[in-house]
């Protein structure tokens, strides 16, 4: 059993996301000076912790947060960072590039929810959840091969036993304390509340007391951070979660110096 804390950050805002245009994958736009400053306030936020692992999105305004996250950890800067395009933003076709309102207006034309559209050419949000159970495969199979000695497993008769409540107390290191292996994610809006409904509604995390579901699938702001706790088995030869544990979704506490200075 292997039980290790996984970070979850949105990218800084890119000049797009000011202009409430949408970039999907094909729009590969820097960050903003207030994207810069969002991620500044991530990573001093999260400072104090360490990193074990670092998997980033291969878009460059996921990479930059990253490199700015890191670059204000005090115990993480050396972490390998790992670009994989399984974190990409949900593909959205030939409405990139758009306003968000002509994806609505399309959306609308169609008969349908903006949030269950597929612009031609664009991804379902079956494929993004496949992508993402894809991406989970491959980061458990990771953590129990380089986390071994971090294994929680007992020899004695009872077994080894569930990891205790994450103590939450709006503090960055909340959910984290005895648990040494920590993956950091940084990834894009759309993707995120894909991968966030996966894991409650699909995997049945378990959620905080008092948060509530129009919180869980709120949109993530930028550089909002969100963390759960997941609890591993090897089941045969493929590792899964016996337990994922939520213990804040969409925090952006960091961004109250942003918004003051802007």
């Amino acid at each position: 059993m292997l039980t290790f804390a996984l970070t979850i950050v949105r990218h800084g805002e890119t000049q797009y996301n000011r202009d409430k245009l949408l970039q999907g994958q094909g729009i590969d736009t820097p960050l903003s000076e207030t994207g810069h400053k969002q991620a500044a306030a991530a990573g001093r936020y999260l400072k104090d912790l360490h990193f074990t692992n670092v998997f980033v999105s291969n878009l460059q305004r996921a990479v930059q947060t990253a490199e700015i996250i890191l670059g204000n950890n005090l115990h993480s800067s050396a972490t390998e960072m790992i670009l994989d395009p399984l974190l990409r933003e949900r593909g959205f076709g030939v409405a990139e590039g758009r306003p968000k309102e002509h994806l609505k207006n399309m959306a609308n034309a169609a008969g349908q929810a903006c949030r269950d559209y597929t612009p031609p050419g664009g991804e379902t949000l079956e494929q993004v959840k496949t992508r993402f159970k894809k991406f989970l495969k491959s980061l458990y199979q990771c953590m129990l091969e380089e986390h071994r000695s971090s294994d929680q497993c007992s020899a004695s008769s009872s077994g080894p036993s569930e990891p205790e409540q994450p103590v939450i107390a709006g503090l960055a290191s909340d959910g984290v304390h005895n648990v040494p292996v920590h993956a950091l994610i940084v990834s894009h809006g759309a993707f995120i509340r894909v991968s966030v409904r996966h894991l409650v509604e699909d995997l049945q995390c378990c959620l905080p007391a008092g948060l509530k579901m129009n919180q869980v699938f709120s949109p993530c702001p930028n550089t909002g951070i969100s963390r759960f706790i997941i609890t591993l088995h090897r089941e045969e030869s493929d590792p899964r979660a016996s337990r994922i544990q939520c213990v804040f979704i969409n925090r952006k506490d960091h961004l109250d110096d942003v918004k003051n200075s802007d």
